[in-house]
């Protein structure tokens, strides 16, 4: 989360004079949403150090209330969590979001940040929608091969939810107990139907989660497709790697999408790095793995991926590569069955 869209140069399918204009209402505005941003993030960093729930599980959280409210990505399971989760400071919440909702409602333009997909290779900044735009294309594009779909380390992910009108699709969320229970609660005070979606409690680093969920009624000889997203980074790279292992070893037709960073983002001294990591760090996490980005980059998640059983369908990163640029992310398809 940031306070109110990053700038964006992009006008396509608007205006010159409607961008201006947003820049100026939102830039008018920006003390406002500074207010804003401070008021929820300590309410947010203070909720997880005293309940112990994750506080980056908002990222990309917020980034969908965002295009819900400017019509890019509807998701309505997602705009109600917003309105009732404790941590979240509903103050804070309005006066961070003001600035960009007003100059959207002046002006009809919608930022950059919120509108992927565009042209070209999206810049770090515009990670969370983008990744969730990659993630959504990925789910969409195998829904018709398989009938179970899983989200690894759920968080505040609310696709499952959007699934609800295939009754025949098998629907399954793990996560680790406390976040799950904590999200369950939330899903109840909002009034999101949970029909159909198995909850499978289970801790990466401490339990074999496969065994988990194999015993909450998944089927592990029929293809599945796993939804795996900001999450590698936070776990070891024993884990990781046994992570995709075990779907290798799952029937052709079962693929996994996930993201990562690159060890530059985790390990660089770069002022932004160190903000960037410092943010993580204040949440009581932190980033612990990442993928070799020496260019070219794709070469080397490809190898990384079939060394763990996989073939990489679909591949994207954050940031174009070139001489002096790297990039610091990326997001991929890869399936099962094929090595």
């Amino acid at each position: 989360m940031q306070p109110n869209a990053a700038p964006d140069e992009s006008t396509e399918g608007y205006g010159t004079v409607a961008a201006v204009l947003f820049r100026t209402v939102q830039s008018i505005l920006l003390p406002i949403a500074i207010v804003g941003y401070v008021m929820f993030v300590v309410r947010l960093i203070a909720y997880s150090r005293r309940y112990g729930t994750s506080a980056t599980v908002l990222a990309s959280f917020y980034t969908r209330y965002m295009q819900h409210q400017l019509g890019t990505r509807r998701d309505e399971p997602c705009a109600r969590l917003m309105q009732v989760l404790p941590n979240v400071h509903q103050v804070g919440l309005r006066l961070e979001t003001a600035p960009t909702l007003v100059a959207h409602s002046l002006t009809g333009y919608v930022p950059g940040i919120y509108r992927y997909p565009y042209p070209g290779e999206p810049p770090m900044g515009h990670q969370p929608a983008a990744r969730t735009t990659f993630f959504d294309r990925a789910l969409a594009r195998h829904l018709d091969d398989i009938d179970q779909v899983v989200i690894l380390g759920a968080g505040f992910d609310t696709r499952l939810y959007r699934l609800a009108a295939r009754p025949s699709l098998r629907r399954f969320e793990v996560d680790a107990p406390a976040n799950q229970a904590f999200k369950r609660a939330m899903l109840t005070k909002a009034g999101v139907d949970q029909a159909g979606v198995t909850f499978v409690a289970a801790d990466f680093l401490k339990e074999r989660w496969v065994d988990t969920l194999r015993d909450a009624g998944f089927d592990s000889n029929r293809p599945a497709f796993f939804v795996w997203e900001s999450v590698s980074m936070y776990l070891d790279r024993a884990t990781v790697e046994d992570t995709l292992r075990t779907i290798a070893r799952m029937p052709r037709g079962t693929a996994v999408a996930f993201d990562y960073l690159s060890t530059e983002l985790i390990d660089g001294r770069s002022p932004w790095m160190r903000y960037a990591r410092s943010l993580i760090q204040a949440g009581g996490e932190r980033w612990t793995f990442g993928i070799d980005n020496t260019p070219p980059i794709r070469p080397r998640v490809a190898a990384f991926v079939e060394a763990c059983g996989l073939i990489v369908e679909e591949q994207h990163t954050f940031e174009q590569e070139t001489e002096r640029t790297r990039a610091l992310a990326g997001f991929a398809v890869a399936r099962a069955g094929e090595i």
